[in-house]
């Protein structure tokens, strides 16, 4: 599942329709600009305004319109693919692709916005999250297909989510070597390096360590022994 049709069909025509737009305002904003008696980019200003008409409007509704196909390809490309099995999920985004078989998901539901699957021990072994750069179909559509294939849904989000203790600097009780990955992932989460989150996050989770993110703040549980 992705998401509907109807919200694709109007992203790609509502951004390119925005991105002429765009460039028609521009147009005027530079035909007014020639005008000022200082003029930034004087250069550039005057070739444009002394440009032959129709052809600089018919330049600008084009540039526009190419800026905006050119959002609507980066928005495909972030859009999340659930497919739901009757014996694996797959979540796949842009090149990468994840499988996790039915036989090791324990729980999945939808978590503001993230979409989780844990297995036996409560470590997560998918995770797709809206604040790690990827685009989720909606949290009913998801909800009713794994329901449809009988996977274990929890309608209430995450079971878990009392266990949660806020990361401090050093703080004690983590395994060797958390520390300086949640010291790392917060200098990722200041600077929305959405990459380097989603790696970090990975590491801890080989460490035993389940993170989840409010407000660049970073909340932390061990999965059960």
């Amino acid at each position: 599942m992705r998401h509907t049709w109807s919200d694709r069909i109007l992203v790609a025509i509502g951004f390119p329709a925005l991105g002429a737009l765009a460039g028609w305002l521009l147009k005027l904003l530079v035909n007014w600009a020639a005008s000022w008696p200082w003029k930034p980019w004087e250069g550039p200003m005057k070739l444009i305004n002394n440009a032959p008409e129709p052809a600089v409007t018919i330049g600008s509704l084009v540039v526009g319109t190419l800026a905006g196909v050119v959002i609507v390809f980066l928005a495909e490309h972030e859009y999340v693919t659930v497919t739901i099995e009757d014996d694996q999920v797959t979540l796949a985004r842009g090149d990468s692709r994840q499988t996790v078989p039915r036989s090791a998901i324990r729980a999945a539901f939808v978590d503001g916005k993230r979409l989780v699957m844990l297995g036996g021990q409560g470590q997560e072994l998918a995770v797709e999250s809206k604040n790690e750069g990827a685009d989720l179909p909606s949290a009913k559509s998801i909800a009713a297909g794994f329901q449809a294939h009988g996977y274990p849904w929890l309608p209430n989000g995450d079971p878990y989510k009392n266990e949660y203790r806020r990361w401090v600097e050093d703080m004690p009780g983590l395994p060797s070597g958390s520390n300086a990955i949640f010291k790392a992932r917060a200098t990722a989460l200041e600077k929305d390096d959405e990459k380097s989150i989603a790696e970090l996050r990975a590491e801890l989770g080989k460490l035993g360590v389940v993170v989840r993110d409010t407000d660049k703040r970073q909340w932390w549980r061990c999965v059960q022994a």
